[in-house]
């Protein structure tokens, strides 16, 4: 048994998770796809469970490689980032016929009563999600008011991409998720301009 295989089973499972859910993905929809023997899913994993985990895992993991590096590719102003961010989300519903969004959003709404170690892994994705935002409102300095609390805008932030992608697959339309981005970026605009007039006062 190596680590190739456990990593395979891995990003199978986080494909099929993203794709059908977790619940309607079964043990022999990993092993069927995967093309790993059930005894080297069952070396690494004693149930679907534990699979998750290692799902979840992954994703805490690989936010900066996967999910912010290829969105602030060429974006260097730290406002911009934010909003590049939320679309890549965008793009992954065009693509889809937005059928898929955020992963981790999906499992979190699925997951009705999620184990505490589950529960835990889903909060520290969106604690770090958050924390990548926070960081960008942190970059952005005196171009934001000041005595903004820049957490609360970051948690604000994941809430209107989680809330935006529910409501696109819901109606199977992206202009629901433009709509919530755009009030978005309005909001952010007015803190924009009151950072300038406080600047200009002072």
């Amino acid at each position: 048994m190596n680590a190739d295989t456990r990593t395979r089973i891995v990003m199978t499972a986080m494909e099929l998770f993203w794709e059908k859910g977790f619940q309607s993905t079964s043990i022999a929809d990993i092993l069927s796809r995967s093309q790993v023997h059930s005894g080297s899913l069952y070396h690494f994993f004693p149930g679907k469970q534990d699979v998750l985990a290692a799902v979840l895992e992954a994703y805490r993991d690989g936010i900066e490689e996967w999910l912010l590096k290829p969105a602030w590719s060429g974006v260097d102003d730290p406002v911009e980032r934010v909003f590049a961010l939320l679309d890549g989300y965008r793009i992954q519903l065009v693509t889809t016929d937005c059928t898929y969004g955020c992963p981790i959003g999906s499992l979190a709404l699925e997951l009705h009563e999620p184990d505490p170690n589950i529960r835990e892994l889903l909060s520290i994705n969106f604690a770090n999600w958050t924390t990548a935002i926070e960081r960008c409102l942190d970059d952005a300095g005196d171009r934001l008011p000041r005595g903004l609390d820049r957490r609360r805008l970051a948690e604000f932030t994941l809430t209107v991409m989680e809330g935006a992608i529910m409501q696109a697959r819901t109606y199977r339309d992206i202009a629901s998720f433009d709509r919530n981005v755009a009030v978005l970026r309005e909001h952010f605009e007015m803190l924009l301009e009151t950072a300038r007039q406080e600047k200009e006062s002072a």
